[in-house]
């Protein structure tokens, strides 16, 4: 249990520079920037700092690994999902300084970094279960012809995570495409770089050919703009904003038409019926909006509840908002720890005044936490409605809207009302209702009486301006592969 385990409190840094052909390197350029310890807002080290150059010599070899005859392209599936198991247990061996050094550089409670790190490896064992059984069909054509499908790599896959999961998210980008046999550079966050290059070491550890994984920190503008419009990468993957969504698919289409997914945040709609079991709702409630310091791009951001269960919702949730504990990340009383960024702080803070000014109730929170770190306190407000600011915009922080509907039809139509489709969910003992909202939900996930159920097996993924494609599960494979039609024309006479 994650509880049990000893965090390290000051981690040796042992990697800070670019990962690229199984080796690290110095930044091309010289330059390096500095990652911040959001508890303290103190430095913690300088790294590398990749740009167009770093990330033509990583794309090089990338390329060179996906080379036909290449070791990579010429191994047996099952060697392959040997090596990305051997991968996984790697990450559970180390699993007491990769989750202590998640919270050095990220602020996430150590045991919450913990089991991150588990989900990670449980999920590199998910797809290396499903390296030898990616298969095409064969398919009955008219005529003396013979015809099948083969699904291949697509080839050198650009990723580029974000900050909120770094060590989960790297596990959902390199998890798929390692399956399917493609070659990656994986460019971190800048502001949580350190458990991606930890993570890059155990690569060569266990036993990936040089130039399969590379990871290259850096900047958005620089490194991840140079791997948008890089003519020699075939496929983009990218969790973020929508704002950068948009620019790296304009690149794409700039460039060579490279194949991209995007996953672009949300503003999810969490509705609760008055029939709910009232206990069960505020709980996965809480958690929907609270876990993570609220920096969850599916959080259950608008609570909407039905106008005869408002004020008991409301009253239940302003106690378990008080209750939960923020502060330091390394207390195993701790639920949640400081924002990522001095940026992202003054951020959430700015939606908090907004929904002051614009009439919405503070029931609670609202406030810092402490004077040191980026620590915001559970943040509830009731009485919003749907044009005020913190209704339409992702606030990515600890602040939970709660608005009252009357009906099922006025509540899907208001939900609906966004930009966004990541994710939703209803609570509700009605099974007709239940189903109604959610084949009703524009919204790549929906849950029913409960919240944020994500496991490896599940796709994941978004409707509207939350982007397109999936991760997990078989259907994130799909985004990793070419489908490849070959007809053979049969002699008849020997058919």
């Amino acid at each position: 249990m994650a509880e049990d385990m000893v965090p390290i409190k000051q981690p040796t840094i042992k990697y800070t520079q670019i990962f690229y052909n199984n080796e690290f390197h110095d930044s091309i350029s010289g330059k390096t920037f500095s990652t911040i310890n959001p508890s303290t807002e103190e430095k913690i080290t300088d790294v590398q700092e990749g740009d167009k150059a770093d990330v033509d010599a990583a794309v090089r070899d990338a390329r060179l690994a996906f080379k036909r005859g290449s070791p990579w392209r010429t191994m047996d599936a099952s060697q392959r999902g040997n090596i990305i198991m051997k991968y996984a247990d790697l990450l559970e061996r180390d699993i007491q300084y990769l989750a202590s050094l998640e919270t050095l550089d990220s602020g996430k409670p150590f045991k919450d970094c913990v089991e991150d790190v588990r989900g990670s490896a449980g999920l590199f064992r998910y797809y290396a279960g499903w390296c030898d059984k990616i298969c095409g069909k064969t398919i009955p054509v008219d005529g003396d012809f013979f015809s099948y499908t083969r699904h291949e790599p697509i080839g050198v896959c650009a990723q580029i995570i974000p900050w909120n999961y770094p060590i989960m998210m790297l596990a959902w980008k390199l998890g798929p495409a390692l399956a399917c046999g493609n070659t990656i550079i994986l460019k971190p966050a800048e502001q949580t770089p350190l458990t991606a290059l930890y993570c890059a070491s155990l690569c060569k550890e266990a036993g990936f050919p040089a130039g399969v994984v590379n990871v290259v920190p850096g900047y958005g503008p620089t490194a991840g703009a140079a791997l948008a419009e890089h003519m020699d990468v075939d496929k983009i993957a990218f969790t973020g904003s929508i704002e950068v969504g948009k620019l790296i698919q304009q690149a794409s289409g700039r460039s060579n038409l490279k194949r991209v997914t995007l996953e672009l945040g949300g503003k999810s709609p969490n509705i609760i019926f008055a029939d709910a079991d009232m206990s069960n709702a505020v709980e996965w409630a809480h958690s929907g909006i609270f876990v993570n310091m609220g920096q969850n791009c599916c959080a259950g951001s608008r609570v909407f509840v039905q106008e005869g269960a408002y004020d008991e919702f409301v009253r239940r949730s302003k106690e378990k908002a008080e209750a939960r504990v923020v502060g330091d990340p390394w207390n195993p009383a701790s639920d949640n720890g400081p924002q990522i960024s001095r940026e992202q702080f003054d951020r959430v803070m700015g939606f908090i005044d907004s929904g002051k000014k614009e009439g919405a109730t503070l029931v609670c929170g609202g406030k810092r936490v402490g004077n040191k770190g980026y620590f915001i306190s559970s943040t509830i407000f009731g009485d919003v409605k749907d044009d005020m600011k913190i209704a339409r915009e992702e606030i990515f922080g600890p602040v939970m809207q709660v608005l009252k509907f009357k009906d099922a039809e006025e509540v899907l139509e208001r939900a609906n009302r966004t930009a966004y489709g990541l994710a939703g969910a209803v609570f509700t003992k009605d099974v007709n209702k239940a189903f109604m909202i959610a084949n009703g939900l524009e919204a790549g996930s929906v849950w029913v009486n409960c919240y944020d159920v994500v496991t490896s097996q599940v796709p994941f993924g978004g409707f509207k301006m939350s982007g397109h494609g999936r991760e997990l599960g078989e259907y994130g494979l799909q985004e990793y592969t070419e489908v490849k039609a070959v007809t053979i024309k049969l002699d008849a006479k020997n058919s």
